[in-house]
């Protein structure tokens, strides 16, 4: 049975669905203060908005001022978890652990959203877990060197 088009389904011809999406590091800000959890994959191996948005990064590769403002931005925990994580996956060691020390004092608990449901982490050992590969290792990324905090 060949592949059918629902019927009154309309034609995307002449329009480019990807740019509905288009990103910049200043608009990015505005999806990031909407996220409410944290995570890589759920359910049936759906990606989180989480997942989605530092993907979005990855591909924009803002420069390293505007993260800084990522971190300093304190009200919105989900950017700041964020753009910890862009930066522990790009930048080097030392950089890391200059931009991303600071953050052991945020207490804050971030929502986190796993196969199985959600849980509770707290952003400190959300960040530390980075040194200990914990939770670095369920976003599926490659290994990298470990950073003393």
């Amino acid at each position: 049975m060949a592949n059918t088009t629902i019927a009154g389904a309309q034609a995307i011809h002449g329009q480019n669905p990807q740019s509905k999406q288009s990103f910049t590091a200043e608009s990015l800000i505005d999806k990031a203060i909407e996220v409410r959890f944290i995570g890589g994959v759920y359910g049936n191996q759906r990606p989180t908005e989480y997942l989605c948005l530092l993907l979005k990064l990855l591909q924009i590769q803002p420069e390293k001022e505007i993260l800084v403002e990522y971190l300093r931005a304190e009200e919105f925990k989900y950017l700041r978890a964020l753009a910890a994580l862009y930066i522990r996956m790009t930048f080097r060691p030392v950089d890391i652990y200059e931009l991303l020390e600071p953050l052991l004092k945020d207490y804050r608990k971030l929502r986190q959203r796993n196969m199985t449901g959600y849980s509770l982490v707290f952003m400190d050992e959300f960040i530390y877990s980075y040194q200990r590969d914990k939770l670095w290792k369920r976003t599926g990324s490659w290994d990298r060197e470990k950073v003393a905090f």
